[in-house]
């Protein structure tokens, strides 16, 4: 089943490319059944988290009502980048699954290298700065959701 999943994320991809979209696609399954299907968004929404993978993933969330996809498979039609695998993980999704390389996508344009680059250096060596900066209550809102007795852990 696994190939014909695949096959399912590959073909999402080439009916994105044609209609103009990003050459993309995945599908989320549970117990054999497809239960969300996702195309790369980016450029058509204006949206640089619209990957096929994220946009799967938030279809299957919205279908079953639940931000955790256990029991779930993503099957992308490449590999995913470092923002979908990270996705993948926050989704607990219990495996994924993907057709072509980031080399293959590399060879088209789309290297996510510079990221899994960026992502092992100190956080001071990282083209993009991301600083910390203290102010005034900056964990009162974790203080607050902990003590809620209704709160939903992630």
């Amino acid at each position: 089943m696994d190939q014909a999943f695949l096959k399912a994320a590959v073909d999402e991809a080439l009916d994105s490319v044609g209609r103009g979209g990003g050459p993309f696609g995945a599908v989320v399954v549970r117990d054999g059944t497809i239960i969300a299907r996702g195309q790369n968004r980016v450029t058509a929404t204006h949206d640089p988290t619209a990957h096929a993978e994220v946009v799967a993933i938030r279809a299957a969330c919205a279908a079953l009502r639940d931000h955790r996809l256990s029991g779930a498979t993503l099957y992308a039609s490449t590999e995913p980048c470092p923002m979908c695998l990270a996705a993948s993980y926050w989704a607990r999704l219990d495996r994924v699954l993907h057709a072509a390389t980031r080399d293959d996508a590399a060879r088209a344009g789309f290297d996510d290298a510079v990221l899994y680059e960026q992502f092992v250096l100190p956080a001071h060596a990282r083209s993009l700065p991301v600083v910390h900066l203290p102010v005034a209550g900056a964990t009162e809102p974790f203080e607050r959701w902990a003590a809620l007795a209704t709160r939903v852990p992630y």
